[in-house]
């Protein structure tokens, strides 16, 4: 049976509810909790993630830190391969994917005070191995972009449904 989550919510809060990633953990006070919702009516397998920086997520006023980007670009492609994943292979929980590489580029100073919108969508399936693009924009304008490479593991690995 395939997974059904209710209309608007997150991946993460769906299906990970006690995650405590720094990135996307619901359960991390501390985090970036950053939301990924699948777009219904994409063929794509497209999910989307709006989140709204605070001043502390700062380089230096006005612009968002490098690594804060790389942070939610990749939690955000992770879930838009697990979520490709799941509707490919028509389960009704999440397989445990991690990142094996993922690259960022940091096309122009992002701003720190609107909401960013992340955008995700797989363009290959190579077995366990899903590479997912992404684009991070800001009032329709692209500031990043990633292009990264997850994988579904197994009972085993360190990182096995360790969310």
């Amino acid at each position: 049976m395939a997974a059904v989550i209710p209309e608007g919510a997150g991946l993460q809060e769906t299906f990970a509810p006690h995650n405590a990633c720094f990135g996307c953990g619901p359960a991390n006070d501390k985090g970036l909790q950053i939301k990924s919702v699948p777009v219904s009516d994409a063929d794509d397998g497209r999910v989307v993630c709006r989140w709204t920086p605070e001043s502390h997520h700062e380089a230096f006023p006005g612009v968002l830190n490098g690594g804060i980007i790389g942070a939610i670009l990749d939690c955000h492609c992770n879930w838009t391969a697990v979520w490709h994943l799941m509707r490919l292979r028509e389960l009704d929980r999440p397989p445990c994917c991690v990142t094996a590489e993922f690259k960022v580029q940091l096309r122009r100073p992002t701003p720190s005070d609107r909401e960013l919108t992340l955008t995700a969508w797989p363009t290959k399936v190579d077995g366990d191995m899903v590479t997912v693009e992404s684009e991070l924009t800001v009032d329709g304008t692209v500031y990043d972009r990633c292009t990264g490479l997850f994988v579904a593991v197994q009972p085993g690995h360190p990182a096995y449904h360790r969310w």
